[in-house]
């Protein structure tokens, strides 16, 4: 059999400077240099410049350096197949190990990870698309940690699957931080729309790629002569640069003819060149391949449909032929140069692919995918395998072809590709199944696109309901997922009444149940909820009625723990709610209920002022929440929740950290999304109370922070927090104009809790210039709210504000009493701001060594709380009591504030 020339060296002619930049990158990779650092180096060029060559350079050299390497191969006719590239990259460092070493090794990303490299067959919820990524990212780190240094390499970027592109394309940036040099290589036209951030990652050459040129003449004439001998003269050798471009792919296998045909290399046979080069691409090609018979055309046809590394055996049954035959055929494809050697079956290069399978006319290519999807089932490999086969046939009815789609589908979400899996759905649709299983492909269809478009699942779940659905079970799960789309959608009120006509309409008993938590849930996040004080009577009946003997009863009970805060009931009443809902759990990470009821539980312990328990149970969430590996929107709204707590308790650096974590991953989760406007309203708040006003402004900006305000209840309220920020820049009128419409709104509908949204308090300042008696009303009102609701931090609030309002003559006892409550509860930043108002207060009355006593408390806990504005003011109030104090006279002691709230001597009494 004739083996091909070697010709890798001949390949790398005029690259010095793409192997200086190799070089060059792996001597700062190897920490020749001094310290070791990483990067991406990309190279780009149309087919057949030799990048599968040089990329092969860079393999030998990194393996010389004692580099660990990494590589993979996009492939035209994988591109459909999920993470396909990731597989080759990380699968080799980790299959082939016992499952306990692997799962010790991966640890709690197994579960993650696992499914999409292959490891091990999905089990559970899926993750959602950026927990995988991030799961991925922690794969590739840890490999690159423990064999640094690490070169990864991937040739035919621009037929990479859009998973495993989208995922390196976001971590590429990360490679300098690792010893880890990715280098790339990928034809530029070809490169697919979703890869656009691909193209632009900066790397060591810059912020483009590294273009290949064509070989000049005079190097395709060195080509030439290394492969037909010395005497081939230039008029031959210019001949053969003219025919190929300077192509070198097409050079080489230009010589390779030259050398079969026996044609002397000289000016007289350079007129035939041009007629020998079109048999290396195109119609020629495939004129060649056809002379070989039909049977080693099949062969051609069947591995071209197959893709890569194609089992010899498989592309036989494919091709309809016996194994010896095959066998005879692929030699015969071999001598051709059509073929490699190599146990597997796969093309020269990936252009004779291309034509190979272009050339296979439709209707016998939409039969041989068909007949690889049948034979990938039997040999074993799967439905996931099949699928991408299964993509390429026409719709016929067959239900084996729908069985298969949805199997598959139902693999590739579980294994974190949601859109992969969506467009097996569609295919299945349009077999399309039996019409007994259409309402399921349908409801299929709309889960998998939840995540990426929840108003496409809004339609594919209408429709799946308008279909005869005789499964009890699936009606449910549609309505669910419908309302829960709905919901997400910024559209509550038709997620409300969805479940509310199914909770009218059920006739099992526990259905109606649940139907009726879902629509009490709806109702609570509905900011037009026409008659929301009967809504609540309703709920009370119910959930006085319930035991809590399964989740469905404590969601209903968690919901009116949460009814009860935000109408203000005592919090006695909503804790009492609380404590029976999670006695026996709420699951968090349940993808058939949703997380909102076990958030709304945990954070009535914060407006309670028990935040111990309310930072327990989001850590128990948020821990939930990683482990399934959603660590999109859940994870986001668990971190700025806990961040908002951490504000609730004073501890403002903390929480700003927090809420930025959680607005960070809110961003990569979507724009305008119902988790970003908490998020950025939570660290507005956090950031106004540290003074920072000019910051929350930008912010505001940067995020459209302003009317339209989300049809949805929030915490904090977005139009309250938006009104709280025009104050704190001093814009009176506009902000009492905001926050009198948000009091509208909410007393409209009961919600009369100081403690979940302050309105009063800061309209009451914003009118207190220029409307002092309607102001000292509001602020008064609050602090009745407060009293019937009787949290210690709500009270102590609401006191401080209205003494600020009446002024202080009135305000000095209102001072003193706000004081006492808020030393009693967790919130220090409260206290700080009382304690600075009380001794300033004191300190116009004359009052100065009370005054000051309560100043350097204040400052202190303002310190501590890193409200940088109040401290400010307290250290300027307390420089206006004790401008100068004697040398050596100490300043008076008092008993110091700790980081809960309230003095050491205090924290133990409670809440």
């Amino acid at each position: 059999m004739a083996q091909r020339h070697p010709r890798g060296r001949r390949a790398l002619l005029e690259r010095e400077a793409e192997l200086a930049a190799v070089d060059e990158a792996l001597a700062d990779l190897s920490g020749e240099r001094g310290h070791r650092s990483g990067g991406l180096l990309a190279f780009a060029g149309p087919a057949g410049l030799g990048k599968t060559t040089l990329l092969a350079e860079v393999r030998a050299r990194a393996a010389a350096r004692g580099c660990t390497v990494l590589a993979a191969r996009g492939g035209d006719q994988e591109q459909q197949v999920a993470f396909h590239v990731a597989r080759q990259l990380l699968q080799p460092r980790l299959a082939g190990r016992p499952d306990p070493e692997i799962r010790a090794s991966l640890g709690s990303w197994y579960g993650i990870v696992g499914p999409a490299l292959g490891l091990c067959t999905a089990d559970g919820p899926a993750p959602d698309p950026q927990g995988l990524r991030d799961g991925l990212d922690w794969v590739l780190t840890h490999v690159a940690v423990q064999n640094a240094p690490v070169v990864l390499v991937l040739d035919d970027a621009h037929w990479a699957d859009p998973q495993s592109l989208n995922w390196l394309a976001a971590f590429a940036p990360r490679a300098d931080e690792l010893a880890l040099l990715i280098v790339v290589a990928y034809r530029p036209d070809e490169l697919p729309d979703g890869a656009e951030a691909f193209r632009g990652l900066p790397g060591r050459a810059g912020h483009r790629p590294i273009d290949l040129d064509p070989l000049t003449a005079a190097a395709i004439g060195t080509l030439v002569r290394d492969s037909v001998g010395d005497h081939a003269d230039d008029a031959f050798c210019r001949e053969c640069w003219a025919v190929t471009a300077g192509n070198p792919f097409e050079a080489v296998e230009l010589t390779a003819k030259v050398r079969d045909r026996g044609l002397r290399p000289d000016e007289a046979s350079a007129h035939l060149l041009r007629d020998l080069v079109a048999a290396v691409k195109g119609h020629g090609l495939i004129t060649q391949i056809e002379r070989l018979g039909p049977s080693t055309v099949r062969l051609a046809w069947a591995a071209a449909v197959l893709g890569t590394e194609v089992e010899p055996a498989l592309a036989a049954t494919v091709a309809g032929l016996g194994q010896e035959e095959a066998a005879d055929c692929a030699d015969r494809l071999r001598e051709a140069r059509i073929l490699n050697g190599g146990r597997t079956l796969g093309f020269v290069h990936p252009l004779i692919a291309t034509a190979v399978y272009r050339a296979i006319p439709d209707a016998v290519r939409v039969a041989l995918h068909g007949q690889a999807a049948w034979s990938v089932i039997d040999d074993g490999q799967g439905p996931t395998a099949a699928a991408r086969h299964l993509l390429e046939t026409h719709p016929d009815g067959d239900p084996w072809v729908v069985h298969q789609l949805r199997a598959a589908a139902r693999e590739t979400l579980r294994a974190g590709a949601p859109e992969a899996a969506r467009t097996l759905l569609a295919r299945a649709l349009r077999e399309p199944p039996p019409p007994e299983e259409r309402a399921a492909v349908l409801y299929e269809l709309g889960c998998s696109s939840q995540l990426l478009e929840p108003a496409t699942t809004v339609n594919h779940l209408r429709a799946a309901l308008e279909e005869p659905v005789t499964d009890p079970a699936l009606r449910d799960g549609i309505l669910f997922r419908l309302s829960q789309s709905l919901a997400h959608s910024d559209r509550m009120t038709e997620a409300a009444e969805l479940v509310g006509e199914a909770a009218r309409t059920a006739t099992d008993a526990r259905t109606k149940l649940r139907m009726q938590s879902e629509q009490f849930m709806w109702d609570a996040f509905r900011a037009d909820e026409p008659d929301s004080p009967s809504r609540s009577r309703r709920l009370a009946r119910l959930a006085d009625r319930l035991t809590g003997r399964d989740v469905t009863e404590r969601y209903i009970i968690a919901l009116r723990a949460w009814d009860a805060t935000l109408r203000g009931e005592h919090f006695s009443t909503a804790l009492r709610h609380a404590d029976r809902a999670l006695e026996a759990g709420l699951p968090w990470a349940d993808e058939n209920r949703g997380f909102e009821v076990p958030a709304l539980a945990a954070i009535t312990y914060m407006y309670a002022d028990q935040p111990d328990r309310a930072e327990e149970y989001f850590a128990t969430g948020i821990a939930d929440f990683e482990r399934q590996g959603w660590r999109g929107a859940h994870l986001s709204f668990g971190l700025l929740l806990l961040g908002y707590i951490r504000y609730r308790r004073g501890r403002l650096a903390e929480a700003a950290e927090l809420a930025r974590d959680g607005l960070r991953l809110a961003v990569r989760v979507g724009h305008g999304t119902p988790v970003q406007w908490y998020s950025v309203a939570v660290l507005i708040q956090i950031l106004l109370a540290g003074g920072r006003v000019e910051e929350a402004t930008r912010l505001a900006a940067d995020y459209s922070f302003q009317e339209p305000f989300p049809a949805t209840v929030t915490f904090p309220d977005a139009q309250a927090v938006h009104g709280e920020l025009l104050l704190a820049r001093g814009l009176r009128n506009e902000a009492a104009a905001e926050l009198t419409s948000v009091g509208r709104r909410l007393d409209h509908r009961g919600m009369r809790n100081p403690a979940w949204c302050p309105w009063q308090m800061h309209l009451a300042l914003a009118e207190s210039r220029d409307a002092p008696e309607r102001a000292g009303l509001n602020a008064l009102d609050a602090v009745a709210r407060a009293r019937q609701f009787g949290a210690a931090s709500t009270i102590g609030q609401s006191l401080r504000v209205a003494a600020e309002v009446v002024g202080d003559e009135r305000g000095l006892p209102l001072l003193a009493e706000a004081v006492g409550h808020l030393e009693t509860s967790p919130s220090v930043h409260e206290l700080a701001q009382a304690l600075v108002a009380h001794g300033s207060a004191l300190r116009r009355s004359g009052a100065l060594p009370e005054a000051g006593d309560r100043l350097r408390r204040g400052l202190e806990a303002a310190v501590r709380c890193g409200a940088d504005a109040l401290a400010d003011t307290a250290g300027r109030e307390l420089a206006l009591v004790a401008p100068a104090r004697p040398a050596g006279v100490p300043a008076p002691r008092s008993a110091p504030v700790n980081a809960a709230g309230g003095s050491s001597a205090q924290r133990h009494r409670g809440a």
